[in-house]
């Protein structure tokens, strides 16, 4: 986990499932709660994601919308693509190929105070 002011990258393991799906929620929720403005979940190592764990994400991304957090995910494995295509979330949350790229979108919208922001952007400009 890397906090860079309020923006903060958190790093997933390879393999997220009904194993650890309940950690990586609470894991995102904790950063959520603790005031995060944008998160990066990085699943750029993440080679293999099941539902349980595009459930985890997808309760974070309720979770980061109700407290106005931008979520953005990195996804390189396209078996984690497909998991999130056919679970709806990848029209949600925008996903990026590098965590360099969704740093950048977020640099791109300043922060406006007081501004209510909306989650993600719709379907994914890197989706295939």
């Amino acid at each position: 986990m890397r906090w860079t002011g309020r923006r903060v990258v958190v790093t997933f393991p390879e393999h997220i499932g009904t194993c650890n799906a309940d950690q990586v929620r609470e894991q995102l929720f904790w950063v959520i709660n603790r005031g995060a403005i944008e998160l990066v979940a990085d699943l750029a190592r993440t080679l293999s994601c099941d539902f349980s764990g595009a459930e985890a994400l997808a309760r974070a991304h309720h979770r980061a919308a109700a407290n106005g957090t931008r979520l953005r995910l990195v996804v390189t494995a396209d078996p984690v693509r497909r998991v999130l295509s056919f679970s709806g979330l990848d029209l949600l949350v925008s996903v990026y190929p590098t965590v360099e790229a969704a740093v950048a979108a977020g640099a791109e919208r300043p922060e406006v105070p007081g501004e209510r922001r909306s989650p993600g952007t719709g379907r994914s400009p890197h989706r295939r």
